[in-house]
Order: C-alpha cells, then sequence, then structure tokens
C-alpha cells in the first residue's frame, strides 16, 4: 500500500526561525531548541597527565554506577571503499595499552574492515554527567590465551552462544516452522531464520554436553584499541563545550614503556 504524501514528508525535530535571535542559556528551553549543558566544567588543571587514569577517573564516577558505563560505540571502515561501519560493544578491561573488547571476528563486518584497515575508533557517552570520550587509534587482536581467561567468565549460554553464532551470516529461513502457530493461532508460522541459529544452538550444547570448560573460539576473542588521541569532551552552556585531546608523542605505538602525551584544548 503506498504511502500518504504527508507521511513521506521530512520531520524537522528542532526547527528555528530564520533570523531568531540567540537563546539566553538561563532561560527555560523552547521546544525548538536543545538543552544546555549544565552539569560541570572541564579545565586543563583538572586534568591527569596520563589519559588512562583520566578515563578511569571519569568511568569510575559514582553517578554513572547504575548506567552501563561501558557501552561504548566502536566504529570501523573498510578500505579502499572508506566505507564505515558501527555498533555498540561493551568495554571489558582497560590496560596500560589499551581499550580492550569481545566479539566474533570470523565472518562479523568488523572483522572484514579491520583485516583491510586497521584503524578503529571508540566513543562513549555518558549522559548523566553530559559527558563523552573519544578514542582514535590502532586495533590488535588478543592471543587467544588472553581470550580465553574472559571467555571462561562468560555465562555458560554465552559461550554457547559464541560457537554457535556465525555473526552477521545471513539465516536462511525454512520453508515452514513445522508444528508453529501463528500469532492468531490460524495455520504454521513461516520461519524467518531464527530456527537455523537455535539449531546450531542445540548442536554446541550437545557437542559440549558435561563439559564445564568450554574452550574459546578461533574465530572469537579480545580486540584492543591502542589510542593514538583520546579526546575528553565536558558539555557546557550555549555549547560552548570543554575539549581536551591527548595525543601520543612517544615513538611508535604499541611499543614498551609508558606512553608520552601532548594535551591541548580544542575549540567546540
Amino acid at each position: 500500500m503506498p504511502h500518504r504524501e504527508e507521511e513521506l514528508r521530512p520531520t524537522h525535530i528542532c526547527p528555528v526561525a530564520p533570523g531568531a535571535p540567540p537563546s539566553d542559556p538561563t532561560e527555560e528551553p523552547k521546544p525548538s531548541q536543545a538543552a544546555q549543558f549544565t552539569h560541570g566544567t572541564l579545565t586543563r588543571s583538572q586534568l591527569d597527565a596520563n589519559p588512562f587514569v583520566q578515563f578511569h577517573r571519569w568511568f569510575s564516577e559514582p553517578s554513572l554506577a547504575q548506567t552501563v558505563p561501558e557501552t561504548v560505540t566502536l566504529s570501523t571502515a573498510s578500505l579502499p571503499s572508506g566505507r564505515v561501519s558501527s555498533r555498540m560493544v561493551y568495554l571489558k578491561e582497560l590496560d596500560s595499552r589499551g581499550f580492550v573488547i569481545y566479539s566474533n571476528f570470523g565472518t562479523s563486518r568488523k572483522s572484514r574492515d579491520l583485516a583491510s584497515n586497521k584503524f578503529a575508533s571508540l566513543c562513549f557517552w555518558w549522559k548523566t554527567m553530559e559527558r563523552q570520550v573519544r578514542v582514535e587509534g590502532v586495533a590488535e587482536r588478543l592471543s587467544a590465551e588472553e581470550s580465553q581467561v574472559y571467555f571462561d567468565t562468560r555465562a555458560r549460554g554465552s559461550r554457547i552462544g559464541a560457537w554457535a553464532s556465525q555473526q552477521t551470516s545471513v539465516l536462511e529461513p525454512a520453508r515452514k516452522a513445522e508444528g508453529s502457530q501463528t500469532s492468531e493461532g490460524e495455520g504454521e508460522a513461516e520461519d524467518d531464520g531464527r530456527a537455523e541459529l537455535e539449531t546450531r544452538v542445540r548442536e554446541i550444547e550437545a557437542r559440549f554436553q558435561g563439559q564445564e570448560h568450554i574452550p574459546v573460539p578461533p574465530f572469537w576473542g579480545g580486540l584492543r584499541i591502542i589510542p593514538e588521541t583520546i579526546e575528553f569532551w565536558q558539555g557546557r552552556e550555549s555549547r560552548l563545550h570543554d575539549r581536551f585531546v591527548y595525543t601520543r608523542i612517544n615513538g611508535d605505538v604499541g611499543q614498551g614503556g609508558e606512553a608520552k602525551w601532548k594535551i591541548e584544548r580544542l575549540s567546540p
């Protein structure tokens, strides 16, 4: 059924009349204006010389405890097309070299991107603190031994799922799901591909039945983003945000020894 004409028109979330005067940050925002950031400030004197220490300081803020501060956007890009892809993941570790996440690297889009382009970025957004942290650097895989340590801490169902999922590959639907009913209770429901995944799960469960230790899949493991730059952003009134970027200045990325960093304030 074709859409009505009005359904195809673009929606302007925050329309502003042409020539409208600038808003006063002390006033209540009008419906057409975005809210002001007023929760904090950031100055050079507040920053630690080490960006990992600074990140941990922000990450450990008590006000973030009831949120999920480890949620982060991981972005990668494929070459030579330059197409960018992003997804939400969990930060699982922060060590002296970088930020570690875990995922499938056999069939996933990110694995294809990283095979052609080793650079990646992370972006954390902590709404309650009106803060953002951006990380840009080189991605490297963790060893199977390192990945196994974390893999052993996962719930059994998650370990089974890691083996069963061929991430991002197409799940082909069966012609019909035998014995299943539609939501109205009439006829047989068409399978949309979920049955194939559930079959794989049952096969993996049978494979590791009665086995407490499940080895980490060869296509699954940790990814460390070794930062070249880390930016700390604090929202401020009138969009005059505080931004500071740490840039690594000590030779090759990922070599031994503590990195030295240059800290600069950026224009909002």
